[in-house]
Order: structure tokens, then C-alpha cells, then sequence
């Protein structure tokens, strides 16, 4: 396959002076999705994608036509690994050590790609009347991938862009969502699991093949239970935090041991940011006025809320470090770390990450590596989308 020479530069942070080195420049590029983590646990390199071999010059809100890369963090080297047309960070997934990628292509397709020997393999092909619905997950013991599908209505909406255009639509109008099973061997396929609701963000536990995770997809103050645990034995959806009367979550993943964070905004939210730069309010409804504190959570896999973190801070997404401590967050302006190893949250600026919010390609979405040395985010501060490393 192709390669590319460093792009790195660094840079100092106009408002804290820490040093920032910006990975890429040419095209537009993005990490994995927070809940996937582009780093590779044993080396240094990350996963990402690329429109750099396109040929075409597009906007973040053009679609780029992406392709899976790696880059060495030693050297700046990079190499398309497949020639597969895929969409931005939603798509795909890897195992920690980088071995196996999965991905879903812009024709429908699940496709797994064996990143030592360069082998691609079809592990689904689209079916009518039904697409496929955000990140793909491998299982920990990597013998299958499972991935959201939602049928497609006779009014048939998209959602993207600044505040998710669509997403409520899709909301209501979905009555017809299935969590799929394919084997990596690609020996086949199989719905394990289907449901009335538009289904979204599964995420496989990060050691244990049975168990998995997934979300009721829509606006969060719409959503009445977003977060389910799914047991691949039973094949039966039991609710992970049961919600109440207030509660509006989201942007729930696997942390690293194996508890599921979720943050807990609060009535009126629904999850996403505005083209104005503010967190986006239903504002017909009263916005917590008092009612609660939003709030951060982890809890168990028995459903016991065993952190419960007050969070007077707006963050679009946060991720957490090896050991639940602190989180990384992405504010309107700025990225920040959020210290949660006491009683009381504590804010500190990382640095100005200067992004639009204009599609989802240029939300931060900063990520930890394994090891918590680093942060990796997305912006696209100069016009198109870039990949950006610093050191907390």
C-alpha cells in the first residue's frame, strides 16, 4: 500500500504554553471514535483515517472519502492499510493491539482487515432495507464482530452536521433495530437481538465475550432508558443504570477495568453541540432549574453505581485515564482535564483546541492512550480536519 512521509509539527498552546504537536496536514484525517482508541497498546502507533489518497479536495462536510492508515509516533510514518472507502470516525473499530480492524464501508459492507498480513475479508454485505448504524465491535476473543442495524423507513432521514440535523427525526420514525453477530472467519452471520428502537453504540466488554453493551439512539431527553447490558448467553437486554424521571445520558463507554462510564446531564439536554458553539437545551423545557446536579457515573456490571461524580462543567465528551481519575474533556473552546479522585471535580485548561463543531467529524473526541501519558484529539481549527497529540 501507500505511504507517507511526517507531517509533525509542534506548537505551543496560546493560552497555557504547553506543547501540542500536530500529526497531520494534508486532506482531512481523525482518530477512531472515543470508545474505540486509535492508539496500539504495545506500540507506538495509532490507527486512523485518512482522505489523503482520494485525490479530491472536500470539506469536512463533503464526505471525505476515508481510508484506514497507521502511523508510526516514533517517526511520523504513514501507510494507507486498505483501499476501502469507509465513513470518518464512526466506522471503524481495532483490537488494542492494532491486529484486526473492522470497518463498515460507504456501500454497507463489514469488512475485517488483518493488519500483519494485509488479508481484507467480508464479514457482511448490506441487506435491504436495513443500514448499518455507528462502530462495529470485535470481541475480546476476536472471534466475532457485532454492530447496530436500523431499518430504513419509507421517509428515510440522515443525520449529520452541526446539532445532529435529523437526529430527532430518525428518533421516532425507527421502529426496527437489531444488534448482528459476524464471525471473523466469515463463516456468516446473525441477529442476536432486535428491538423497537433505533439501536446504536455497541461496545463489547473489554474481557469477557458474552457481555456487551448498546444504547436506545436518539435525543438524550427523549431517550427514557439510553444504556442496556446484552448477554450473549440468554440473548436478553437488561437496562445499565436504570433512569429516572430527570435523568438525560449519554456518551456512555467501557473504561479500561471493565465499568461503564456514563455522564448524566440532566432535563432538557440532548446530547449534542450547537452550530452556536453552546451545548445544545430543549428550550421549551426548564433546564435542570434546581432539579439536579448533573453528574458522571461508573457503574458495575451487576448495575451498582459505584462512582457518582458531580459535574458542574460542560463537556461534549469526556474519556477517562487507566485508572478512572481524570478525565479528559472537550469544552466549547478548550480541552480539559477533570480531577475525579476526590470528593469535589477539579477543572484544569489542557490547551485551546479551536475546533467548529460544524460536523461530527470535528468533535475532539480526546482519547487517552493505554498507559495515560498521552491525549489524542481531533480538530479542524485550520479548515480541515487534523489529528493533534499532547502530553497532560
Amino acid at each position: 500500500m501507500d505511504h507517507w512521509p511526517s507531517e509533525f509539527r509542534t506548537f505551543k498552546d496560546e493560552k497555557t504554553g504547553r506543547t501540542i504537536t500536530q500529526l497531520t496536514s494534508t486532506g482531512n484525517n481523525v482518530h477512531l471514535y472515543f470508545t474505540e482508541n486509535s492508539f496500539d497498546r504495545d506500540r507506538n502507533e495509532i490507527i486512523f483515517l485518512s482522505d489523503r489518497a482520494s485525490g479530491e479536495d472536500r470539506a469536512p462536510h463533503e464526505d471525505p472519502k476515508y481510508n484506514v492508515f497507521r502511523m508510526s509516533l516514533d517517526t511520523g510514518a504513514m501507510e494507507r492499510l486498505s483501499d476501502d472507502v469507509v465513513h470518518g470516525s464512526g466506522s471503524t473499530t481495532k483490537t488494542p493491539d492494532s491486529a484486526l480492524v473492522a470497518y463498515t464501508t460507504a456501500d454497507g459492507r463489514v469488512r475485517l482487515l488483518d493488519t500483519a498480513s494485509g488479508d481484507v475479508i467480508t464479514l457482511y454485505e448490506q441487506q435491504p432495507g436495513f443500514e448499518l448504524s455507528s462502530v462495529p465491535s470485535i470481541a475480546p476473543n476476536r472471534r466475532y464482530v457485532a454492530f447496530c442495524r436500523n431499518e430504513i423507513t419509507d421517509e428515510h432521514v440522515h443525520y449529520r452536521g452541526a446539532n445532529y440535523a435529523g437526529f430527532k427525526d430518525r428518533f421516532y420514525l425507527i421502529k426496527d433495530g437489531r444488534i448482528t453477530v459476524a464471525y471473523t472467519d466469515g463463516s456468516g452471520w446473525h441477529d442476536v437481538f432486535q428491538d423497537t428502537h433505533q439501536l446504536g453504540h455497541f461496545q463489547f466488554s473489554p474481557d469477557d465475550p458474552t457481555l456487551g453493551m448498546f444504547c436506545h439512539e436518539g435525543p438524550w431527553n427523549l431517550v427514557r432508558q439510553r444504556m442496556w447490558f446484552f448477554d450473549f448467553i440468554s440473548r436478553r437486554a437488561r437496562p445499565c443504570f436504570r433512569q429516572g424521571e430527570h435523568d438525560t445520558i449519554g456518551h456512555e463507554f467501557w473504561t479500561q477495568d471493565g465499568l461503564v462510564f456514563f455522564d448524566d446531564r440532566g432535563p432538557g439536554h440532548d446530547g449534542t453541540i450547537t452550530s452556536h458553539r453552546t451545548q445544545a437545551v430543549v428550550t421549551e423545557v426548564p433546564v435542570n432549574q434546581n432539579v439536579m446536579v448533573p453528574f458522571v457515573g461508573l457503574i458495575d456490571r451487576a448495575n451498582r453505581l459505584i462512582r457518582k461524580i458531580d459535574m458542574p462543567f460542560y463537556c461534549n465528551h469526556y474519556h477517562a485515564n487507566p485508572d478512572n481519575s481524570v478525565l479528559a474533556g472537550d469544552d466549547v473552546d478548550d480541552l480539559v482535564l477533570i480531577d475525579i479522585s476526590g470528593d469535589e471535580a477539579r477543572l484544569e485548561t489542557l490547551c485551546t483546541h479551536g475546533t467548529s463543531w460544524h460536523t461530527q467529524s470535528s468533535h475532539c473526541h480526546p482519547t487517552w492512550s493505554w498507559d495515560g501519558r498521552r491525549i489524542l484529539y481531533a480538530s479542524d481549527r485550520g479548515g480541515r480536519v487534523q489529528i493533534y497529540l499532547i502530553e497532560p
